[in-house]
């Protein structure tokens, strides 16, 4: 069965990054983290307010059951750019309830080199249910995690190396030379001679040439 080089390969060095952040959730009907055991939401909370101009005297008690502490999780597409949009899941870290009805407060999202790449916010889609009443309690599936459909914006992308040069590395998806000689067989016979070659059974290095297309 014939197949295009890009459902065996990938051009090595081209892949997603993923981004992580802390943020808060707001507007829930009570089923907020409980700050006496999650101390860290009402820290939280005094610092937004404080960037917002609202200062909370010290040692004011705050008996917040609507906000919830969460961490915010996405991937950053290879060739992402400022603006574009993706998903991101959002978690709960305290001892929330529930996070339906809940939205995420403007959240930075930061990859492994401590820069911020994009932008949070937005209301959280759950895909749990639950239901209590005369002592039972019902639930389906996770109530204390959603997603947040394009829920971030792009405002940084990656620099990315790959495509520079004269040349690129096709990895295999799975270790197998037959498939990696079968592949460059083929770019060499669309391309010319000596354009591709199997380096092992998971690379195929391959020359840059005029008009070249991988697909």
């Amino acid at each position: 069965t014939a197949a295009r080089v890009k459902e065996v390969a990938s051009v090595a060095g081209v892949r997603s990054n993923q981004l992580v952040g802390y943020g808060l959730v707001v507007g829930l009907d009570g089923s907020g983290d409980q700050t006496t055991a999650a101390p860290f939401t009402t820290q939280s909370l005094i610092s937004m307010l404080q960037q917002l101009g609202v200062t909370i005297p010290p040692g004011t008690p705050l008996a917040l059951r609507n906000v919830a502490a969460v961490m915010v999780t996405a991937n950053l597409p290879p060739y992402a750019m400022p603006g574009q949009v993706v998903d991101v899941n959002v978690s709960s870290i305290g001892n929330a309830k529930s996070l339906r009805g809940g939205t995420l407060v403007t959240t930075p999202l930061k990859g492994v080199d401590g820069q911020i790449y994009a932008l949070a916010q937005g209301n959280l889609v759950i895909g749990g249910a639950g239901a209590a009443a005369n002592g039972s309690k019902v639930v389906i599936n996770q109530l204390s995690s959603g997603r947040v459909p394009a829920g971030a914006t792009i405002e940084r992308s990656v620099p990315n190396t790959a495509l520079q040069g004269d040349s690129l590395q096709l990895a295999m998806h799975a270790t197998d030379y037959q498939t990696a000689s079968a592949v460059a067989q083929a770019i060499n016979q669309a391309k010319g001679p000596g354009t591709a070659t199997a380096v092992d059974g998971r690379m195929v290095h391959v020359e840059f040439v005029s008009n070249v297309y991988l697909v």
